[in-house]
């Protein structure tokens, strides 16, 4: 079994660990970026280069310790060395979602305070120069690629090129500059402000300590024997607590590289061109790819499709326990064997997943046969669960210990309790400092001991493992006195590849409803396999075999949740398939793509009217933003459809089915 080399404690920095990877292993690759279709590789040592004179040239442009540098952009290794050349000379680094509308921009960088931004192109400098004017402290911003910036002579705009330059020539004039700088800072130092989704109101800041996530990045290295000869994937936003673990701290701690794709379009190929060792996604990516492999699979000629569905079968029998060591019996470990020449082995191979040994998933709920699929595969699949507030790591499933609906056990030196009123609560290193500048949220969220209100209502099972039902705040009753948990119904609509997004209602109400949107990729594949005509989402939403596909897929999750005493009622007796696709850009989901319940409450009131009537349709307009920024209308006359609900099992009944 492999061994984390983790780095002295003393090393308790971002460019303290910087400097001592580029003694250590300095032609060892740090970080990859794919440019024109070539991999370009940098080394620790050439990194610490780079980061040497961008620090510098941020000091001569005028930063000072303590102040904010605004980042935004797709990953790229100039951005993530943005980071580390700030936090080198005391300032501290705000990310951005690189998504974010102008309107959006503006809130976090005035709240944040940022005074210089350092930006991936000309789209994120025409956001920033849209919101300049009421961002009176942002003084300069830095721009890496010059495309279309060439009649842009503002004296505040300068390229990444130029600010090492004059870094350079500032660091001959200081030679000790550098390394006094980097000796100043201390792990209690703030080392970054990562804003918050703002699922229910304004994102707030999380102020992180380097021992915060230094510690945890470290006790992650460490229960995963991750090394430098490790290779990741950074495509996950870089204001997102997960992206800033797993592609930045991890990394610096366990001296791996990480590569950044070409584009976001482009990740999947990138990723069967890289092969990656360690991989994070959310379930909906996860998701996606085997939504693309069935599709694929259907459009095979029949022998392929025989052989894939008779291995896949072997798979899901034997798969996993191979995987965790178990017994299998001899004939499915050779049929599995075969298997993984002929279908397994491609198969991952042309996803990307050949290399790797450990893959993460979380953020929501995953399909327990989605989340079979990759481990009957052979991928280490595993779920964990953390917050922004607790720098990612709260409980992550062990080796040999992974199940579909846990989300495992405490992560290293990581205490858990559940309170009185079933929210689950943690203590420990990654807990954040405060809100910037909001005391009154801190308080609310972290107690003087330490320990931080995570929201969400939870229980330990009788493995010790962690079950997530749902966010506390979102845990109501029926009417009739029933529990209504409405992520846990959401999340199982979710495990159907035809629905992309859900929303249920029925907190206060006589029964459970929903909002449907469809996954315009796979229905869309079924409409084309079908010879079914379409010419927008709306159109496709609307055809009536949608809807009964739909439907059917809702009878299936009543029938579920008749067979659980405690959420038989939550049932769905009402639907609706939306017009259009919850959007980010419209408000109705964050950033990472959680959704605005009460903001969409308001906004489709008319259609929950509908759904809690005898109405058959529901007439609705709506307001929605196009890409290039301009706003339009769209109207619908959408249909509602009943289902029949299934009769509670008994407990004793199931026990004995």
């Amino acid at each position: 079994m492999r061994k984390a080399d983790l780095p002295p404690a003393e090393l308790d920095t971002f460019p303290k660990l910087l400097e001592h990877h580029a003694a250590k292993r300095p032609g060892r690759p740090a970080i990859r970026e794919k440019d024109f279709g070539i991999w370009q590789t940098h080394t620790w040592g050439q990194v610490a280069d780079e980061v040497r004179s961008l620090a510098a040239g941020l000091v001569s442009l005028g930063v000072q310790r303590g102040d904010k540098v605004a980042i935004v952009g797709d990953n790229r290794p100039r951005l993530y060395w943005t980071m580390t050349a700030a936090q080198a000379i005391g300032a501290v680094p705000v990310p951005l979602y690189q998504d974010s509308v102008a309107e959006e921009m503006a809130y976090v960088v005035e709240h944040a305070e940022a005074r210089f931004a350092v930006v991936e192109d000309q789209e994120q400098v025409d956001k920033l120069l849209e919101i300049r004017e009421r961002c009176p402290g942002l003084t300069q911003i830095v721009y890496d690629e010059s495309r279309g910036m060439r009649h842009y002579t503002q004296g505040f705009l300068h390229h990444f090129d130029a600010v090492q330059a004059e870094g350079r020539d500032y660091n001959k004039i200081h030679p000790d500059f550098y390394e006094e700088e980097i000796a100043k800072g201390r792990g209690s130092d703030t080392a970054i402000i990562l804003y918050t989704s703002g699922t229910t109101g304004k994102p707030k800041g999380v102020i992180l300590s380097f021992d915060n996530v230094l510690k945890t990045a470290a006790n992650g290295v460490k229960l995963e024997a991750l090394s430098d000869q490790d290779e990741s994937l950074a495509y996950l936003p870089m204001a997102w607590v997960g992206d800033h673990i797993f592609s930045y701290a991890q990394s610096y701690v366990a001296g791996f590289c990480v590569a950044c794709p070409e584009s976001s379009a482009t990740v999947m190929h990138d990723m069967r061109e890289l092969g990656p060792t360690y991989f994070f996604a959310p379930p909906r990516i996860f998701e996606n790819i085997l939504t693309t492999v069935m599709i694929r699979m259907e459009d095979a000629g029949w022998i392929k499709r025989r052989l894939f569905h008779f291995f896949m079968e072997v798979a899901r029998r034997s798969g996993t326990g191979i995987l965790d060591g178990k017994p299998v019996a001899l004939g499915d470990r050779l049929l599995y064997a075969l298997g993984q020449i002929l279908v397994f082995g491609p198969l991952k191979n042309t996803l990307g997943f050949t290399r790797i040994r450990l893959a993460y998933t979380a953020g929501e709920a995953i399909g327990p046969d989605i989340f079979d699929f990759y481990r009957s595969l052979g991928v280490n699949l595993k779920q964990l669960y953390g917050s922004t507030e607790a720098s990612v790591f709260i409980t992550i499933q062990p080796d040999g210990e992974i199940e579909a609906d846990t989300v495992g056990k405490p992560a290293l030196d990581v205490e858990i309790k559940i309170a009185d009123n079933g929210e689950v609560m943690f203590r420990g290193p990654g807990v954040f400092v405060e809100y910037f500048k909001n005391p009154e949220a801190t308080a609310e969220t972290k107690t003087a001991d330490g320990w931080v209100h995570t929201g969400d209502a939870g229980f330990f099972a009788d493995n010790g493992h962690l079950k997530i039902i749902d966010r506390a705040k979102d845990v109501g009753r029926l009417n009739d006195g029933g529990l209504f948990a409405p992520k846990y119904v959401e999340n199982k609509l979710k495990f159907f590849p035809d629905i992309k997004e859900a929303v249920a209602f029925g907190h206060e109400r006589d029964y459970c409803t929903a909002f449907i949107n469809i996954d315009l990729v796979a229905v869309g594949s079924w409409a084309e396999r079908n010879n079914v005509p379409y010419g927008s989402y709306q159109e496709l939403a609307a055809n009536p075999q949608v809807i009964e596909t739909i439907k059917g897929h809702i009878e299936k999750v009543n029938r579920d949740l008749a067979a659980d005493p405690k959420l038989s009622g939550s049932q769905i007796r009402r639907f609706l398939v939306l017009h259009k696709e919850l959007d980010a850009d419209d408000g109705e989901l964050t950033r990472t793509r959680k959704v605005r319940r009460s903001f969409i409450a308001e906004r489709y009131n008319p259609l929950i009217q509908a759904l809690y009537s005898d109405a058959d349709n529901a007439y609705i307009e709506t307001e929605v933003t196009f890409e290039d920024g301009r706003k339009g209308m769209i109207k619908a006359d959408l249909q509602v459809i009943n289902i029949d609900l299934q009769p509670a099992v008994a407990p004793a009944l199931k026990k004995a089915s």
